[in-house]
């Protein structure tokens, strides 16, 4: 079998099934049966898989990507997340918009400690929007921040994505963690400026309204309450790791220790809590490692047959120049990211583009930040952006899809020319980690 023909039966029948509405673990297990009986000797191939797809999922690097979970559970059901919040409320005063401005600062702050892009948006959701609307917010200022700012989870660490990204591109994790850092931090500052001009154009689109003052005091004391210790979890695991201190590994277990004990100071830990937070975080976990088995096998049954050699050859074989490649591939990211979730695109692109990332010597850890940006993107890209669906879930009914795609596109432009800064001037990626490293 030719090496087209591979691949499109491999590619082409893994699409088709998740396009009737397989889920994603299940079609990859059904095309895979399908890829050992017909390039790897049938019944024989099958016991090979099984074999594969056990060591796949006993992967060291892997143990990060259900504490960072474990990590974002605590935090929402222990309901330290919502002091953060409150603590910050009390800091904007009558701002035109505050709420607003609140989301992404917060949203930011969450960012840091919980590592998942559907648990932020969630939150956000749910705590945000019935206060905005009460206010008198309209659909796009409400909507626009708690989507954009969801899916900074994705790039600033700890991100259970870049995680797995870095497990499976063979990314050195603790770089890829750290290196977004800078772009989610300007990411945010982004987000900020976009909703100043939104309430600039269109002032009622954020009414003024009386609030309750605070003095110094009281807001420095919030502060020192509710965010202050919240900085022991972020150097619990990102200090840990600019330190040198500990692995990604290490790290995830120290930061989730450590939100244990600030909940147990503030007296908010019981049995309840726990409970939740170990099955929220079993449940995504378990659906993580399923497609991860299925798709790391998928990616060996590629290589067997020949389709990813054929598919490097051709692709090489056009002799674009580096930026003409590097924005094809993070293309194929954005328009799979409108019909698939984000672990199974990396599973398929990965096998493929990682070859080409060192024939063009680009920098992995450069590659792997801007290939996050290209996944949080697509998180937010219809018709199938998971978090559409988050937002949409948390929305009011009479909530359309067409309003919250809309009131997702200028921040959506914030993350499409925060990938050009990047590919321009990679040391935006490439500093932190360098410093890791020195």
């Amino acid at each position: 079998m030719e090496w087209y023909e591979a691949t499109a039966f491999l590619i082409g029948g893994l699409m088709v099934l998740m396009f009737i509405g397989i889920p994603v673990a299940v079609a990859f297990l059904l095309i895979n049966m399908a890829g050992v009986y017909v390039f790897m000797g049938g019944l024989i191939g099958v016991e090979q898989m099984i074999a594969n797809s056990t060591s796949s999922v006993t992967s060291f690097a892997l143990v990060p990507v259900p504490l960072f979970l474990i990590m974002g559970e605590l935090l929402f059901h222990s309901g330290l997340a919502f002091r953060v919040f409150n603590a910050l409320d009390k800091c904007f005063g009558g701002v035109r918009g505050r709420l607003a401005y609140l989301t992404v600062g917060g949203g930011t702050i969450f960012a840091t400690l919980s590592g998942s892009s559907m648990a932020n948006t969630a939150m956000l959701g749910t705590t945000m929007m019935p206060d905005m609307i009460a206010r008198g917010y309209k659909p796009h200022i409400i909507m626009g921040p708690i989507l954009a700012t969801g899916g900074l989870a994705m790039i600033i660490p700890p991100s259970s994505l870049a995680v797995l990204l870095g497990s499976l591109a063979r990314i050195d994790v603790g770089a890829l963690l750290v290196a977004g850092l800078i772009p989610g931090l300007i990411l945010a500052l982004m987000f900020v400026a976009v909703i100043w001009i939104l309430i600039r154009i269109d002032p009622d689109a954020a009414p003024g309204y009386a609030t309750e003052r605070f003095s110094i005091g009281e807001v420095v004391w919030a502060l020192t309450r509710d965010v202050l210790p919240m900085g022991f979890v972020v150097f619990s695991v990102v200090g840990l790791i600019l330190l040198g201190w500990a692995t990604p590994t290490e790290s995830a277990a120290c930061g989730a220790i450590s939100v244990l004990i600030l909940a147990a100071v503030y007296r908010c830990l019981d049995w309840s809590v726990i409970r939740k937070s170990l099955m929220g975080s079993v449940k995504v976990s378990a659906m993580m490692l399923l497609i991860i088995i299925g798709s790391t096998t998928f990616s060996q049954i590629l290589a067997f047959s020949g389709a990813s050699r054929g598919l490097i050859e051709f692709s090489t074989g056009f002799d674009l120049p580096p930026a003409v490649m590097l924005l094809a591939m993070l293309m194929v990211v954005i328009v799979m990211g409108m019909f698939m979730d984000q672990l199974s695109i990396m599973m398929l692109v990965l096998p493929i583009f990682m070859p080409l990332v060192h024939l063009y010597h680009f920098s992995e850890v450069w590659f792997g930040v801007l290939t996050l940006l290209a996944l949080e993107l697509s998180l937010a890209t219809p018709p199938f952006g998971l978090l559409l669906f988050v937002m949409l879930g948390v929305s009011p009914p009479g909530t359309t899809m067409r309003q919250v795609v809309m009131a997702a596109v200028p921040f959506l432009l914030c993350t499409l020319l925060l990938m050009v800064l990047i590919a321009i001037f990679p040391q935006l990626t490439l500093w932190l980690p360098s410093i890791i490293t020195a």
